[in-house]
């Protein structure tokens, strides 16, 4: 056999493996809902079905979508056994499956690839086994996370932010945000080239996502050198520790390179919630002048906003 036919052969074997293992990931994975069709930044989005919830635009909803055709309580679905049921709440504009609308309050039980609508949004079921649940979550994860820190991308910071602004307000919970920048990045890049840059941006994002946050916080790459976190629940003493640490965690830390060791600092900025903040844009514009404060008065330091 030839060597070409060797690698064919190998290629072969490592894809097939490749989809076994794939295929066993999709038996353990819980059923799914995905958004098909939904406000901006919805499509793709996708909840594992481990337990009852409510569908709504009620900031605590389980799942919560941002539009004014559903009902704030608008669907719940319901979990017995192994079997998933959808009910409708009592919902102004419905809910419909596969075409069908659904009586208020009656149970609903849903198979693979059923369509539920409520108001505007479309739903899509995927059940246990389904390997689309992991195709899925592939997408949504691609359309999402930074490609190279693994960090949320800006687009979902986007929409991550206004929606911790709201559900703030409606649960009268503190919250913070933290926006942190790698110092004098681009001397960083043209000494040491930008597969270094590279290289501390990643060993950066891990740090902070492995050893500095917590699961419910909300790490973003806003572009460049620059990070964000959304700390939901978060009074200002807590914020502003939490931002203490990144910054000497990082300074402490041992970026090596190729042999080399690089050393990186970052300047912190970090403002809490206050009361006239009805929107995200006014916390992130006083957290980025608090961001500013740091880089022009040293760097390697948090001012706080």
């Amino acid at each position: 056999m030839s060597g070409k036919d060797d690698t064919n052969e190998k290629t072969m074997v490592a894809s097939d493996t490749t989809l076994k293992k794939e295929l066993l990931r999709s038996d353990s994975a819980p059923p799914m809902l995905v958004v098909l069709m939904g406000p901006p930044g919805y499509q793709g989005k996708q909840w594992a079905l481990t337990d009852a919830f409510v569908i709504g635009r009620a900031i605590e909803s389980n799942v919560f979508i941002d539009d004014k055709s559903l009902s704030r309580s608008h669907a719940r679905i319901d979990i017995k056994g192994n079997k998933v049921y959808v009910v409708d709440l009592g919902s102004t504009n419905k809910t419909i499956v596969n075409g069908q609308i659904l009586p208020p309050m009656v149970l609903c039980e849903l198979k693979n690839n059923d369509q539920i609508k409520t108001g505007n949004v479309i739903f899509k079921f995927l059940e246990t086994g389904n390997i689309e649940v992991l195709t899925t979550q592939m997408l949504f994860e691609k359309a999402n996370r930074d490609a190279l820190t693994g960090a949320y991308s800006k687009g979902a910071l986007l929409e991550k932010g206004p929606e911790a602004i709201k559900r703030s307000e409606v649960l009268n919970e503190a919250l913070s945000v933290i926006v942190f920048d790698i110092d004098f990045f681009k001397k960083i890049n043209d000494t040491h080239g930008h597969p270094c840059g590279d290289f501390v941006l990643k060993d950066m994002a891990r740090v902070v996502s492995t050893k500095l946050i917590r699961s419910n916080d909300f790490f973003a790459r806003y572009g460049g050198e620059e990070f964000v976190l959304i700390l939901s629940g978060t009074p200002d003493k807590v914020a502003a520790e939490i931002a203490e640490r990144i910054r000497t965690t990082i300074q402490n830390h041992e970026f090596k390179f190729e042999g080399k060791i690089i050393p990186v600092t970052v300047s912190v900025g970090v403002t809490s919630k206050q009361v006239n903040d009805s929107q995200w844009q006014f916390m992130f514009d006083r957290v980025d002048k608090a961001l500013y404060t740091s880089k022009q008065t040293g760097r390697n330091k948090v001012t706080i906003g």
